[in-house]
């Protein structure tokens, strides 16, 4: 899944500062050398090779290369058991001590990865001037995105539409809001959109989560009975997989962030306007719940 290709799922970021020139170069990705200490390396690529990062006024796209190296905990186990016997045979000693077999353990993941190739995350993004779009919702890749960003000099902040409106956020003793971020009111917002009439639960493969005092509630399929039957009794609505028009997503009511978006695009040569193409309906998605947001405010902070 990306900004490209597949169902996107997307965070919305506000830019608060950046320099008009972006030396993504400073933070480039190099790759970790067979050997190293190293076990993981982060860094920016262009979306295509030679690709340059800027392709608009004030529009940049680049991609977050994560490179992770572990090795494979079955063969981290074989090796143990190899090294835990050799220990054995040459102490004449049946027993190992817990702190040597930590010490053979890290022996074994240290052989192992002289031969482990790392495993790569890609994570594709947009920079509009002022707006930043981030092809996850993954609270760890955030993080690590926002961060190398920043040594670039650029900083950026989530975005929703409570914070844009300086709305507190209610208390709960059902749904704990433990970033700053998070609220209740996306919960309350995402109740209001069941009644909403331009947007709809999904009829027949939905997908539901609710939170009671009691539970966790998760649902699929033709969800719209059950979901109405648990909120009816209390249940706050955490997130839901919704259609408005052409276009299917998941909205994650706390966060408020966007998964799974499919949107139908025309066929383009270059992967540039299919980008436009694929932001400007993500954006208009985005720009209508913020809509809808903004004229339930009054129902949703009293």
């Amino acid at each position: 899944m990306g900004l490209l290709t597949g169902s996107a799922s997307v965070t919305r970021c506000t830019v608060t500062s950046r320099p008009d020139v972006i030396s993504f170069d400073a933070a480039g990705f190099e790759e970790i050398v067979p050997g190293a200490s190293l076990r993981e390396r982060v860094g920016f690529v262009p979306f295509e090779p030679g690709a340059g990062y800027q392709i608009g006024q004030r529009r940049w796209a680049f991609r977050v290369r994560i490179d992770t190296l572990k090795p494979d905990p079955t063969r981290v186990q074989e090796r143990l058991k190899d090294l835990v016997r050799s220990r054995q045979e040459e102490s004449g000693d049946p027993h190992v001590s817990t702190r040597m077999r930590r010490e053979l353990r890290q022996l074994a993941e240290e052989e192992l990865l002289l031969t482990t190739s790392p495993r790569s995350r890609v994570i594709e993004c947009c920079l509009d001037d002022h707006t930043l779009w981030i092809g996850t919702t993954a609270n760890a890749h955030l993080g690590t995105v926002l961060g190398l960003l920043y040594q670039v000099n650029v900083v950026a902040d989530f975005r929703t539409p409570w914070l844009d409106h300086g709305d507190e956020t209610p208390p709960s003793d059902v749904v704990d809001a433990k970033e700053p971020w998070q609220s209740l009111l996306g919960c309350r917002f995402l109740r209001r959109l069941l009644e909403d009439v331009d947007i709809m639960v999904e009829p027949q493969s939905g997908a539901a989560s609710l939170v009671t005092r009691e539970a966790r509630v998760n649902l699929s399929g033709a969800v719209v009975n059950d979901l109405l039957h648990y909120v009816e009794r209390g249940a706050v609505l955490l997130s839901a997989k919704l259609v408005a028009g052409e276009v299917a997503f998941r909205l994650d009511a706390l966060n408020y962030r966007l998964s799974s978006i499919r949107v139908q695009t025309e066929v383009h040569e270059q992967w540039q306007d299919l980008l436009d193409e694929r932001l400007e309906k993500i954006d208009a998605m985005h720009e209508l719940l913020d809509r809808k947001y903004a004229a339930m405010r009054p129902r949703l902070v009293s």
